[in-house]
This record gives C-alpha cells, sequence and structure tokens, in this order.
C-alpha cells in the first residue's frame, strides 16, 4: 500500500501567501472605495468631510461607519494608504472571516467610543482608527490564541511599526489621538473576544 506523498516543508508559507492573493481584491477594494471617495470629495468642495465622527452630535453618527473611508485630502489619504494595505493585509492572512469580523468590530466599537468621549465641536475623518485597530489586534492575537506563529507576527509588527504607538498620546495638532488611541483598545479587545480559549 502506497503512501501519501508528503506536504513540503514550506506547505503553510505557501497556503498563507495563496490566502493573502485570494483576499487580495477585499484590501484593495477598500482601499479603492476611499480613494474614490476621495477623488468625488474634490469634484465636491470637501461636501464629504462632513460625515466624520462628531462626538456626541446625532449628526456624527453616522460618521461611525463612514469616517474610516474618508479623508482631509489626499495627502492624509496617501500616508494611510501604506500602513492600511500592510496592517490590514498581515490581519486577512488569518482569513476572510476573521479580517471582516475584526474590521467591523474595530470600526464599531472605535468609533462609538470616539463618539461617545471624544472633544467636542470637533470632526474625525480618515482610516487611522482602522489602521491603529489592527495594530492592536496583531499585537495582541498572538497572547490571547497562545499561538507561536502569531506571537512571532506580533513581534515583528512590534519591531517595524512599534512607533506608531505614539500616536495614541496627544502629538500634533489637528491630529485625532483619541481616534488612534480608540483603534487601538478596540483591536486589543476585538483579538480577546476572538480568541480567548474558554476553558
Amino acid at each position: 500500500m502506497s503512501l501519501p506523498p508528503a506536504l513540503p516543508a514550506d506547505h503553510r508559507r505557501e497556503q498563507l501567501t495563496r490566502s493573502l492573493k485570494d483576499h487580495m481584491l477585499l484590501l484593495l477594494g477598500a482601499v479603492g472605495l476611499a480613494w474614490g471617495l476621495e477623488i468625488l470629495d474634490t469634484v465636491l468642495f470637501g461636501a464629504l468631510d462632513n460625515f466624520g465622527i462628531k462626538p456626541r452630535q446625532a449628526s456624527g453618527l453616522t460618521g461611525v461607519v463612514t469616517a474610516p473611508f474618508l479623508h482631509l485630502g489626499f495627502a492624509h489619504l496617501i500616508s494611510n494608504t501604506i500602513p492600511f494595505l500592510v496592517l490590514g493585509g498581515v490581519v486577512l492572512i488569518g482569513g476572510r472571516k476573521i479580517f471582516l469580523q475584526s474590521t467591523l468590530f474595530i470600526i464599531l466599537i472605535g468609533g462609538m467610543a470616539l463618539w461617545t468621549l471624544g472633544p467636542p465641536a470637533t470632526n474625525h475623518l480618515g482610516a487611522s482608527l482602522l489602521i491603529f485597530g489592527y495594530l492592536g489586534f496583531l499585537l495582541a492575537r498572538g497572547i490571547f490564541e497562545k499561538s507561536p506563529f502569531w506571537i512571532v507576527v506580533s513581534v515583528v509588527i512590534l519591531i517595524f511599526y512599534g512607533g506608531m504607538l505614539s500616536g495614541v498620546l496627544p502629538g500634533e495638532p489637528g491630529v485625532s489621538w483619541q481616534g488612534h488611541l480608540f483603534g487601538f483598545i478596540a483591536g486589543v479587545i476585538s483579538a480577546k473576544v476572538m480568541f480567548t480559549k474558554e476553558v
């Protein structure tokens, strides 16, 4: 009786690469949406900027969903595009379902926290909340899942993107550090909810 062929040593890496390629359309679609909206916003002379998160204003509630895809100009959008692709891409390695669940959790929980606790008379726009959410999610996943692979991923992310953590503290005027902070916290909570195993 012949034995089934052994899997190659790098099978896991190939599987992860294939998974990332299979779902890249989802990631690029989100980026394409943000770019399309910014082009439209330029044509509309910034009218879409009114759909940001405005803390404790009824009109600002829609921003919880819309704000991550709107930006204050192309420079703002460009600065968010690469970290979104990189960190979002790493989250997507874990699968489409995990990517969608964590994204929705970060947008809703982080966005609602910002709407509830953010400074008054402000308007928060941009994918930064989501980007910092992915950062928190990736740094926490390996710990809560107790997965050697994702712990290594967390360490690599910390090495290359750990400098972003300063963004959760008050700093440059006009930058929503509150959005960064609440997004990061939402990402950590998302990882805890999704990967904490019941005893």
